[in-house]
Parts: C-alpha cells; structure tokens; sequence
C-alpha cells in the first residue's frame, strides 16, 4: 500500500470480494462529524486529499471525488487526476453522478453507519433509474484493505466544569426531557459529538482539535439517560459527575440498545443521525419522530457565563495573535521565515497563555499563491518561504475551556500592489457591512449573505464559500445550526446569544488569497422610534487589520470611523496585555487612518 494507486486496486480487488459493483467513502464517522479520528480517515487514506470536506466514489473502472469550492485547488494538488475525476458539488451530486457512470445492474455498496436516510434515499432513487441498486456493506471494504489503520482513541472522558458551562448537565437533560414531554416522545437519541459533550458537560480527546468523545446517548423522557462510551475512557470524577441518573454502557452496545426501544416513540435526527440507526430503532419497532437533536439550538444560544468565557478567551487569544503580527512585522522583512516555521510561532505565543488546551483547527498560514488555496494545510513540500510583495494569509485558532477562537488575518508582506490593495480594501468594506449590520428578528443568515459580497460583486469577483459560521464553547469550531451563507445552510433564523464568523474572501488563483475574519456575538439591539425587535452584532475578536494592505480611498466617512473605532477598541483590550516593543507596534498598528 505504499502508493494511493495500490490503495485504489486493492479497493476494486476487495469489491469483487464482496460481490460489488463500486462503493461510496464519505469524508465522515458515524456521528456525521466534520472533524473526525485518525480511524475514521478513510477519505484521506485512499485518495491523500487533506480536507475537511469530501466525498468519494469507486468503479471498476473509474473513481471520482468530490469536494465544493472551497477545495477546488486542493484537490488538485493532492489527488492524482489520472486516477480520478474531479467533481464539484452543489453543482453535482454523488447521486447524480451514480446516475450516470454506474452500469445496468450495478450493486453499488455503501456503509449505513456513514450516511444519512436522506442520502441513502437518494442515492437509491438514482441508481433505479438504471436499474441498479444501492447495498449496505456488514463490512466497510475500506476497512477491510487499510491494513495499519489507527484504533480509535482511548483518551479519558474530562468533567466541563459547571463555571464553563453556566447550567449544569442534570438542568440539560430535564430541559431536554421538558422538550420530549412537549412532543409526547419516550426518548431522543444523541449521536452528534458536540451534543453530547454539551448535553452531559463532558470533554474529551477523541477528535484532533475538537474536545469531544466518542459516545452515544439516549435522553428519556423522565431526565434520566443511557450513555454509551467505552469502558476505559471512564474514571471516577467523570461518573461523580454524571451521577445516578446516567447509566453507563460500553459503546459497543449501542446498536442493540436502540433495538429495544420497541413500543417507544423516539426523536432521531434525520440530518445528524445515520441511516443505521433509524434501520435498526424500524427494526425493533419504535415510533421514530424525525427531529432536531434537541440540544443543537440550545448549543448555539450561548447563556450569560459562556458568552463572558468567549470574551475572555477572545481578549487573551487577541494579545497572543497581536505579538505574532508584531513578531511578523519585525521578521518577515529580514527574510527566512516559511508558512510552517510562521504557523509555528503563532502556536507557541497561544501556548504562552498556558491556559491553550489545544488549536481549534490546523492552522492555515498561506503565502502568495497559497493563500489563494481557502483551505490550504502547510506541509514540508508545499511550504514556502514568506516574501516580500505578497500577501500572507494566516486563518487560526484555540480551544480554551472558557472559548474557542478563530479568527483571520491577511498581512502585507512589504509593499503589496495597487490591485492587491484595492481588493483587500473591497473585502474589508463586505466585512464592515456585515459587522454594521442591523435586522429584524427572525432573520435568517442567508438573508445577510450579499451585505459582505456586495462590493465584490460590483467588480465582478466572488469567494466560493459561507461568509460565517457558528462557533461553539470549547467545542466545536464549526458549529450549527446557524451560518451566514447563500449555498449549503443560511436558513436558521438568528437569535441573540449565537455565535458566527465574519470572513468575506477573496482568492486570485496562483496569485494571492485576502480574507478578514472576526467572530460577532448576535444581540439585541434597541431602536428609537422602532417598531420592531432588532438584532446586531457586537464583535468578539481584536487583533489589528493591517492598515498598509488598506486602500483608504476607497472607503467611505463611516467605514473609516469603523476602522478607526475598531482599533481603538483593539489598543483597550489587547494593549493592557502587551508591554515594550510589542507594544509600540500595536499602538502604531491601531493609529487612526
């Protein structure tokens, strides 16, 4: 298996074993998770693409893969093209691509435990139309030819502490428990990992930069619950912690478990939950209600002592972000820095705080034509020297137990060009628009989405991704169900207490990538003579925007005073935690235009 064509052969090999036609590998667990352990790496194991986001498709004699916008260079330059297609979605779908390339026939595999209904449903009506058919695997072929592929991880489950959290796990589920009585349900079970970390107040190591464990669980509807996690990752604080009312089974037991909900009417995410599991609670005769996970709104609306913990985290990770931008500043014009040895730096200032559990994410640290690469991952033979004239492009963050951070900056290495200048400056004006913004509640963040575009889009250019986010408490850094986007999400009404990212783009390929992001806080705002409910935004993050990449001309009176006030606020929050050179620099950085 030493090269991803071998890969790709013992795959086909290992389907005629088992008597099919092709198989689909999705870039997921079977929690639908974004972000997933080493063993769930199948994607990237096949087909050495890096993403976060993908999706594959194996025949006997071709293969494609998958990706949206955000990972058409990437793709390129990690999967081989004479092995397999490119394929860029919304604009097709796997579904539609089966359509089309499966023979009459086929059996076409795929892993139940790794899918939604909806998908399968799908995928299933395509292939009738060629009379083929769509097979669950009892055994994931991948699986069955990754031969040193990584056991998952046995890292111990840690207690959330109630003053991270604000409300306590036992509140959680009889708020939960309220929710099913008002939907005459018996139970709901959680599989995402986000929100059984949230609803039990639990941490966990499992997934590389997102504090979550690998779990299950059934909420009931007398507040009491059944947790499904393996043995050796409790210890005796975790199930103090717990208590009596959560009753603690090994996680292979899950699946039988949901076989003896017969009689039970039960909530089970259709967009969360895989197929399997809604096979097997049909199989034992529940009555299944095809619900939102009840802690995902719960999860996004953050209470009083987690929106302060994200403050604080926002405040302490602004000071070590400020030092590396100064850091940058005075070393990047002496020459000999790279996009690794930069996105080392910056992890070693987080590291400073000595309160950093863990990144929040791989840290993006793009110069040139990297930087046009929205999701680009350094790597030695990818890794560029920082040069002068180019932008530097540089998207991190942290996990902190109080918050969890993320946040872009795009730097002005020397003197940046006029047309350099001028699109950095329209991004710059979609992000203030955004950030300014005022709208009835009940507004969806789809609805949003052009005010950060606008500019861009009178000059004929775009980004190919969401312009933000949700963003968890010391939990996911991608978190629903809320986003600011035209494609892929957007429909989650806002409600104050949600948190998101502000992050327009722009990327000239082989050329130069600009992206200005913040993450803002969804308030209330009160209008004199208003006749209506309204929200905003307040802005979490500090850290200078660099003023030399900013055309000035083109910003209007009140875009400049937002500029010029959002430094100050800047020089109040982060300066107090500088001193020195440091400190002369930020003061210099946050000068008024």
């Amino acid at each position: 298996m030493s090269s991803y064509e071998d890969r790709l052969k013992a795959l086909r090999a290992q389907l005629v074993r088992q008597k099919l036609d092709g198989f689909v590998v999705p870039l997921t667990d079977e929690h639908m998770s974004e972000y997933v352990g080493a063993y769930a790496q199948r994607l990237a194991w096949l087909t050495g693409f890096q993403g976060s986001a993908g999706s594959a498709v194996v025949l006997p004699e071709e293969a494609a893969i998958f990706v949206d916008g955000r990972y058409t260079l990437q793709v390129r330059e990690q999967v081989d093209g004479a092995h397999w297609q490119y394929e860029s979605v919304p604009q097709t779908s796997i579904a539609a691509w089966l359509k089309d390339h499966a023979i009459e026939g086929a059996r076409i595999g795929y892993d139940s435990w790794l899918h939604t209904r909806a998908w399968v449903k799908q995928a299933t009506e395509a292939l009738a139309q060629k009379g083929a058919q769509l097979v669950a695997v009892d055994t994931n072929p991948v699986d069955a030819v990754w031969p040193d592929r990584p056991a998952p991880s046995d890292a111990k489950l840690v207690v959330h502490e109630d003053r991270y959290a604000g409300k306590n796990a036992a509140e959680k589920r009889a708020d939960i428990a309220d929710w099913l009585v008002s939907k005459k349900a018996d139970a709901a079970v959680l599989s995402a990992l986000d929100s059984i970390a949230w609803a039990f107040n639990i941490r966990g190591k499992d997934v590389e930069r997102t504090p979550v464990a690998l779990a299950y669980a059934i909420v009931h509807a007398d507040a009491t619950a059944d947790l499904y996690v393996a043995p050796e990752k409790m210890d005796e604080a975790v199930a103090k912690h717990l208590g009596n009312a959560v009753r603690i089974h090994d996680r292979a037991a899950f699946a039988d478990a949901l076989a003896d909900l017969k009689g039970k009417t039960v909530v089970a995410d259709p967009e969360r939950a895989v197929a399997a599991i809604f096979e097997a609670l049909d199989a034992g005769g529940a009555q299944i209600l095809s619900l939102r996970d009840p802690a995902v709104l719960p999860k996004a609306i953050k209470n009083d002592t987690e929106i302060a913990g994200h403050k604080a985290a926002q405040a302490r990770d602004g000071a070590a972000l400020s030092r590396f931008l100064h850091w940058i500043a005075v070393e990047a014009p002496k020459g000999g820095l790279t996009e690794l040895s930069a996105s080392d730096r910056l992890e070693a200032f987080r590291k400073d705080t000595g309160l950093l559990e863990d990144l929040s994410f791989d840290t993006i640290s793009g110069v040139g034509p990297n930087g046009a690469v929205v999701h680009y991952r350094v790597e030695e033979k990818t890794n560029r020297p920082i040069e002068t004239s180019s932008f530097y492009l540089v998207d991190s963050g942290g996990q902190y137990r109080d918050g969890t951070t993320d946040v872009t900056r795009t730097i002005a290495i020397g003197s940046p060009s006029e047309e350099m200048k001028q699109r950095f400056t329209l991004v710059l004006k979609g992000h203030i628009a955004l950030a300014r913004a005022v709208f009835p509640l009940g507004t969806r963040g789809g609805q949003l989405d052009v005010l950060a575009r606008q500019y861009l889009w009178a000059q004929g250019l775009d980004y190919a991704h969401g312009t933000g986010h949700g963003v968890g408490s010391f939990l996911s850094v991608h978190e629903g169900p809320q986003r600011i986007a035209t494609f892929g999400g957007g429909d989650e009404p806002l409600v104050a207490g949600m948190i998101l990212s502000n992050e327009p783009g722009y990327y000239k390929t082989g050329e130069y990538g600009i992206r200005i992001e913040n993450l803002v806080l969804v308030e209330e705002r009160a209008i004199a003579g208003g006749e209506k409910p309204m929200l905003g935004f307040e802005t979490l993050t500090f850290a200078p925007i660099d003023r030399n990449a900013i055309a000035t001309d083109l910003l209007d009176a009140g875009e400049r005073a937002w500029v010029d006030a959002y430094h100050a606020q800047v020089l109040a929050v982060v300066g107090p935690q500088l001193e020195g050179e440091a400190l002369a620099w930020l003061q210099s950085a946050c000068a008024p235009l």
